[in-house]
């Protein structure tokens, strides 16, 4: 009885890890059709594709306004709440 139940459990094993690199496959495929997808955007958009060009776009100051000015603020209260 011993012998079967360790073949059971080998067999249900196998089978997990079956199911587990299938998962990897599909998102190993859904990974490279979303960076196939980013590159061809950024080619139509005229920017390059890479991780350097990335990174200085993203440090760049973004050109956005200031909603509040220096100006607005006058006076700070705080409180303990009990």
């Amino acid at each position: 009885m011993n012998t079967f139940n360790q073949i059971i459990r080998g067999i249900l094993f196998f089978v997990l890890a079956l199911f587990g690199m299938a998962m990897a496959v599909v998102f190993m495929i859904s990974t490279a059709i979303a960076v196939a997808i980013l590159y061809v955007v950024a080619r139509i958009k005229g920017r390059p594709f890479g991780v350097k060009a990335y990174w200085e776009e993203r440090r760049r100051p973004s050109p956005t306004k200031n909603v509040f000015k220096n100006k607005d603020i006058t006076d700070v209260e705080m409180r303990e709440i009990p």
